[in-house]
This record gives C-alpha cells, structure tokens and sequence, in this order.
C-alpha cells in the first residue's frame, strides 16, 4: 500500500462514519488500523497532496463526524506515514497518555474566539476621548504631518484599548463555562485568540452568552465565534505542544 493519511486516534471499536468522507477527489474511504486499546482513523493517502480547500474541508469534516459518536485525538491536514507499521508504534507510543487524552476530550468540544479592532469607530472613539479630541481639533487647525501621525497613532491604540477592554470582559464571563481554555496565536488586528474546551450541552449557554457580550460591545470589537471545532488545542500529552490547528474556513461573525 502508498503512504497512509492519517485523520486521528480513538479508541478501539470507536464506529466510523460512513460514506465517502476523506481527502481526495473521490473522497478516500476511512478505515480503522487498530493497535490495542487505539486505533488510527486512516485512508490511502492521495498523490500530488496539496491543501485544497476540499481536502481541508474533509478533513475536518471527517473529524467532527468521529467526535459526534466519541472522542478523538486529531492530527494535523496533511499528517502522513510510510506504512501502517509506522502508524501502530506510533499507538503503541504511551498509550495510557493517549487513553488519558481521550477521557478528557470525552463529551466535550472546542470553541474559538477571536476580537478584533473596528478600524471604522472612529467617531465613536472620538465622542469618549477627550484627548483624541484634542489631538483632533489641533490636526484641523494646524494641519500637518507630525500632527497627523501623532493622531494616527493615537488613533490606532485606542481602537486597540477599546476592542481589548470588550474582549477581556467577554473573555471573562464566559470563561466560567468552559473547562479549559488555550491561547491561539498572534494575528495582525486581533486582540484575543481563545480556544475553550466546552461540554456539549454546555454550548447552547456559551453561544447566548457570547452573543449578549456582542450585542453589549457592538463597536468595540468584531467577534468572530467558530465552533464546534475538533479539540486541536487539547490534545497534547505530557511534555508536548498542541498541535497547530489550521481550520477550515468556517468561521462566522457573531453577530
């Protein structure tokens, strides 16, 4: 058999999805390469592998549908193996840990939060800034360019300020609700990047509750909720990172 594609780990007798739910173009058939108490979700891999967004898509598809009937560990687009010896020891590598994972992603999901600058709150801004009113009116009556960039700046940080503060306070109160919480990385404008790992039924209220914070910081900072996600920012064992997820593009305004 060619290199193998490797979707994630379960546990042993975990049921498939059905259907033509893997990568490629026709979708590759997922099967289970079981090791013990764990057992590799696999399909042949495609040649010429390349991060279309249809295989993205899959992927991650194909590891929402596993985590609705059951937790998994998932692994990264794109993960491959030479064989399928490579995939058992890879199983047969601390397998209580992995077990451990698995226990503690059962029943639960992953939700990711971004808050980002409103570039156009300008006159927002200016209504509850006095000194940017200031800066303001010295710009208009002596216009210049060491004028302008100080009020451009000026500018700049308190949109960051304003979408910081409305995304602490959202962090806040909806961090209760969740079991675990991950920072995401840096992004150019964004002033939190926050995964929270959530039970099932606890997501409806996490929903509501996100969007009551939207509705009270309208302006303030640009919410965008994605979920639910597989639990890419939970999954490592001890002494490792997380995996870096690279979602597909799903993501919505929560508005």
């Amino acid at each position: 058999m060619s290199r193998i594609y490797v979707y994630g780990v379960v546990r042993t007798g975990h049921p498939l999805p059905t259907g033509p739910t893997g990568v490629g173009s026709p979708p590759e058939p997922l099967r289970a390469l079981p090791a013990g108490a764990l057992t590799a979700v696999i399909s042949a891999a495609p040649d010429g592998m390349l991060a279309r967004r249809r295989d993205i898509i899959a992927h991650q598809d194909a590891l929402l549908a596993l985590a609705a009937t059951g937790p998994v560990i998932p692994m990264r687009f794109g993960s491959l193996a030479p064989d399928e010896g490579t995939v058992r020891a890879r199983l047969s590598d601390r397998p209580e840990e992995q077990l451990a994972v698995l226990e503690r992603l059962a029943g639960r999901v992953e939700m990711n939060l971004k808050a980002l600058v409103v570039e156009d709150a300008l006159p927002q801004l200016l209504r509850e800034d006095g000194r940017l009113r200031r800066l303001h009116s010295q710009l208009r009556a002596h216009p210049g360019y060491e004028a302008s960039i100080r009020l451009g700046q000026a500018v700049a940080e308190g949109l960051q300020r304003r979408a910081l503060r409305a995304a602490v306070r959202t962090r806040d109160r909806i961090r209760a609700l969740a079991d675990d919480t991950a920072a995401g990385p840096e992004l150019d404008g964004c002033v939190l990047n926050l995964s929270f790992l959530l039970r099932r039924e606890a997501e409806e209220e996490f929903r509501a509750t996100v969007a009551d914070c939207v509705a009270e910081y309208t302006g303030h900072a640009d919410f965008r909720l994605s979920g639910p996600l597989p639990c890419f920012s939970f999954t490592a064992l001890p002494g490792q990172a997380a995996p870096a997820r690279r979602s597909a593009p799903t993501t919505a305004r929560a508005r």
